[in-house]
Order: structure tokens, then sequence, then C-alpha cells
């Protein structure tokens, strides 16, 4: 049975300047972000329509736009389901990470100011906070701190060709289901990781940032196919 997206609750602000079609199509985008939606969920077009309190045609419109990036795909009845990645998606997807992260970070040393720095470390704070919880939500919550962290370091990169790049990538490893913070010390090791990344940034060390992206996401990776070999 499909599941009903907390956050995608509600009718669409229609006095935000943005078209139906694409409002919709942004909500969808961010609840499979948050893991409303999970692969093999299928979404018809009539019960998005209901839920976001437009009509159809909006809804059509957002939901071809997935497909066109082959975020879903038609069901064997009515309606869409999302995709599940194979493993060669996986890696694939991964492998672009690493090149995209690493370069961000490399110019991240280069462009970032000084608050922005700071705010990095911020984040790393609460991302320490939400990891010393113990409820259902915080994985969840590990994860949104994590794409922060991800989202600033790219911001502060100055190129906006990187970052819109990056934000579609984000919305694929959203199809891979739970966060890799699920896997045991994951979310220490995390922070280690990412406390070096911004160390060598505010010492404006390209190399040294680059490299140690790099090989936070291929520890990403390597938690990534521990949870895929329990599936």
């Amino acid at each position: 049975m499909a599941r009903r997206p907390a956050k995608t609750g509600g009718s669409i602000a229609r006095s935000s300047g943005v078209a139906l079609g694409e409002a919709v199509f942004r909500s969808l985008c961010e609840a499979l972000q948050a893991g409303s939606y999970r692969a093999g969920d299928r979404l018809r077009e009539e019960e998005v329509a209901q839920r976001l309190k437009v009509s159809r045609t909006p809804v059509r419109e957002a939901l071809g736009r997935l497909a066109a990036r082959g975020f879903v795909e038609p069901a064997a009845g009515r309606g869409l389901i999302v995709r599940n990645l194979d493993i060669s998606e996986v890696l694939e997807l991964y492998a672009m990470r690493e090149i995209m992260e690493g370069a961000a970070a490399r110019l991240a040393a280069e462009h970032a100011s000084s608050t922005e720095i700071e705010a990095l470390g911020d984040i790393e704070q609460a991302f320490v906070a939400a990891s010393a919880t113990d409820t259902p939500e915080t994985a969840g919550d590990m994860a949104r701190l994590n794409r922060a962290f991800h989202e600033a370091i790219c911001r502060a990169a100055r190129n906006r060709y990187l970052d819109n790049a990056s934000r579609e990538l984000q919305d694929w490893i959203a199809l891979l289901g739970p966060t890799t913070f699920t896997v045991a010390g994951r979310p220490s090791t995390s922070h280690d990781e990412h406390q070096a990344i911004v160390a060598a940034i505010a010492a404006r060390d390209g190399d040294k940032a680059e490299q140690l992206a790099r090989a936070h996401i291929r520890e990403a990776l390597r938690c990534r196919l521990k949870l895929l070999q329990k599936q």
C-alpha cells in the first residue's frame, strides 16, 4: 500500500508565484527526499490531486516530469510506482556524488566566507545533538542535517551549475531508501569526516578538502552497500 506523505499534505499556496505544475512537482520531490515515498510505492494521479487540493492537470504534469527524469515508472495497473535502483545505478550514482562533493569541497576552500565556515560547524553540532537522542526520528534528523551540511558546502563553492546538479543528485539518492545512518557506527564516523572536511576548508586547503570529501562519499557507499545486502 502506498504511503501517504505527511510532508505533502494540505493545499498548495497559489500566491507563491509558482505555477501549479511546478509546485506539485516540488512537493513530490520533497516527499521523496523526506522518505515519505519509497521504492515500489504507487503514485495515483487522483490521490495526489485530492491530497494537495489541486486539479488533476498539474498533477499529471508533475508526474510526467518525474517519469521523464526516471524517478517513477508505469505500474502494473493504474498509476506509477517509485523506481527501485539496481546495484549498477547505485554505483554510478555514488561515483558521480564523489566527483561532485569533492569539487564542491575544493571550491568551498577557495570561496567560503568565515560566516559560512562557522555555519558548517553549527550544523555539525546539531548533528551531534541529534545523534545523541534515541527516538524513531533520530536517523531521519541526522539525514536532514547531513543534507544541510552538504548543501551548505555546495553553496559556499559559488558555482550555480554545481549547485543545481547536486540538488538533482539528491533527488536520486532519495530513491535509495533508509539512510546510511542506520548502519552501526556510521553517525560517529560521519561526524569525524565532516569535521576534517570543515577544517580543510577553513585552512583554505583545496587539495585536502577534495580528498577528504571524496573519501567521505566512498565510506557512505560502503555503508549503502551494507544496507542493500540486507534487503
